[in-house]
């Protein structure tokens, strides 16, 4: 299944850090955000990718063009380093589609900008790419193929540090809960769709606005609660805190995961959000 990463964004909360890269190239560790989001994907097999290119794109264009796999992967030296082998690999099968969709569109447009590169698939991912999440993508995409939905996207719960405060009618703080135990959700940014969607989309229109309204208004618009991880990178405190969990398990690394971390890092997330109440609305 082919995946559509968005990748024109500016990162202008990112400014004063990123202001050479395009936010998709703003790395954690020894690699770019995008390349973490990507490597997601192609482990649960999706390896054909559709970039999206906008401000900078060159600046991605050039990584991937002059991409060394020994910087970040291990490797033997011999015979004064004319022989270099390899001992592990990136991305030696992924397949990777450059489309140029304009330094200032929205998210509508450029999904509409690559309609042709995705021609004959009746399904495929998308993701806004500056977002990282353990979600099982199987389980999301299951469910959605024995839907009748048009879209669905990840729904999660804010990780902001902001409280929600709650008043009575005279103005008297009734209760002040962390935004994180509320049952506010947002989305994820990542998402799966069919062909159908760019029936809905017309010129200008942004993605999450009146294309995702008319599904609503048809009941074609599926959404996926996951409570699990998700961080985005909106912030360079946001930057900072992923870099802090890239020294240890970094839970979006399901390819490094086995069995045993995995389980024990859902039994931690469930002991963390026992107290926390049901979801009862979602928030786009």
């Amino acid at each position: 299944m082919k995946v559509v990463l968005f990748c024109g964004g500016s990162g202008m909360r990112l400014r004063g850090y990123a202001d050479d890269v395009p936010k998709p190239m703003v790395q954690i560790g020894t690699r770019p955000i995008m390349w973490h989001l990507m490597k997601y994907y192609a482990h649960f097999g999706h390896k054909d990718f559709i970039l999206c290119l906008g401000y900078k794109g060159n600046c991605i264009k050039d990584y991937f063009l002059h991409y060394d796999e020994s910087v970040s992967n291990n490797f033997v030296w011999s015979k004064g380093g004319k022989n270099v082998e390899l001992l592990n690999r990136d991305m030696d099968d992924w397949t990777i589609t450059f489309v140029e969709t304009g330094a200032n569109a929205n998210i509508g447009q450029r999904l509409k900008a690559i309609e042709p590169y995705v021609q004959g698939e009746d399904m495929f991912l998308a993701n806004y790419g500056d977002g990282l999440s353990d979600v099982p993508l199987p389980g999301m995409l299951d469910t959605f193929r024995k839907s009748n939905a048009i879209a669905s996207l990840l729904l999660v719960q804010p990780t902001s540090s902001f409280d929600i405060v709650y008043t009575g009618s005279e103005g008297t703080v009734r209760e002040i809960r962390p935004i994180t135990r509320t049952d506010m959700w947002i989305n994820g940014g990542f998402f799966a769709m069919r062909n159908e969607i760019f029936q809905h989309i017309l010129p200008g229109e942004e993605l999450v606005r009146e294309p995702f309204q008319r599904l609503i208004d048809k009941q074609a618009l599926l959404a996926h609660k996951y409570n699990g991880f998700w961080q985005c990178m909106d912030t360079f405190k946001d930057k900072q805190h992923l870099e802090e969990l890239n020294q240890g398990l970094a839970p979006w690394k399901v390819w490094n995961q086995t069995p045993n971390s995995l389980a024990d890092y859902q039994c931690e997330l469930l002991e963390e959000n026992k107290d926390q109440p049901v979801a009862a609305s979602a928030r786009i």
